[in-house]
């Protein structure tokens, strides 16, 4: 299932939240070009492993890679993106996006107590746990079991789901202090705010004529602080950060439409075919004419 994303880059999940808030995800990174996925958020926990491939999972301004077995928990409301970095198949990298409410209400005790404090917690964006790290292992064998069951979804499923997370959060909540910290500044924090701000921009309006300048307005910020803050979370300009966007809906586009490379390329926002052409060649490493050729 490809990830999908708002214009406010919160990644829309299809969890019914009343029923059971859990979503089950695999093999996402073969429907992604390049093997890489967008910038994006959501108000609930993630947890993905990397299984053949090694990924580069950035949470922030922060790249983390992973190794076949390592597999990370994303806090909430986090930007973040994946990349597979080696090996030409995609990694079937299973991951599961859920909400706390799966152990307990949000207003209730257990919840407030040992769930509210982790997700509130702006230095503890994401944890890792290495597969070759003993501490670990438990913890990396509940995750296989969630992802076991939510693939078979056999009877009670749900039980052994929403046991092993609990056991995760037991785990986290007992070596609270000892994980790493990432220190998020007021500046950081705030830049992440803002580049939010430009992303929804560019999300909603990249089939028009963007400028510079409208990026920047759209956080309130000056054309120079935008670039600042696009360096830091995408390592490319505002508009470069635009020019992908417009390609990444090309590219599915082309796998899901029969519409010319014209009509695509004027849909999203390129006025002249030529260019398109030469954008996507070099961000892809094919012509456009040849992604419906290759089925990806």
């Amino acid at each position: 299932m490809a990830i999908k994303i708002n214009h406010q880059l919160q990644e829309q999940i299809p969890h019914d939240a009343a029923v059971f808030p859990v979503t089950f995800y695999c093999d996402e990174l073969a429907a992604l070009p390049k093997h890489a996925g967008p910038l994006h958020w959501h108000p609930y926990f993630e947890i993905a492993t990397a299984k053949s491939g090694v990924i580069d999972y950035q949470v922030g301004q922060n790249h983390i890679i992973l190794e076949p077995g390592d597999s990370i928990f994303v806090n909430s409301n986090v930007l973040h993106e994946i990349r597979q970095v080696s090996g030409d198949t995609p990694d079937p990298m299973p991951n599961i996006v859920f909400s706390g409410a799966v152990v307990a209400p949000e207003t209730g005790t257990i919840y407030q107590k040992y769930i509210h404090p982790i997700a509130r917690c702006d230095s503890l964006p994401f944890i890792v746990f290495r597969h070759d790290n003993s501490q670990c292992k438990e913890v990396n064998q509940m995750i296989n079991e969630i992802y076991c069951a939510m693939r078979k979804q056999n009877d009670c499923y749900e039980l052994i789901v929403q046991r092993n997370i609990s056991s995760i959060f037991e785990y986290i909540f007992h070596n609270f202090e000892t994980f790493p910290r990432t220190e998020a500044s007021g500046i950081q924090l705030n830049a992440q705010i803002r580049v939010r701000k430009m992303l929804s921009y560019i999300y909603e309006h990249y089939t028009e004529t963007v400028t510079l300048e409208d990026i920047a307005k759209a956080a309130d910020i000056s054309r120079s602080e935008a670039g600042r803050c696009f360096n830091a979370y995408m390592g490319c300009s505002p508009i470069d950060a635009l020019i992908r966007y417009r390609l990444q809906i090309a590219h599915r586009l082309l796998n899901e439409t029969t519409l010319t490379l014209q009509e695509i390329s004027f849909d999203c926002g390129f006025h002249s075919v030529n260019y398109f052409s030469r954008q996507f060649c070099k961000r892809y490493g094919y012509a456009p004419g040849k992604t419906r050729n290759l089925g990806k």
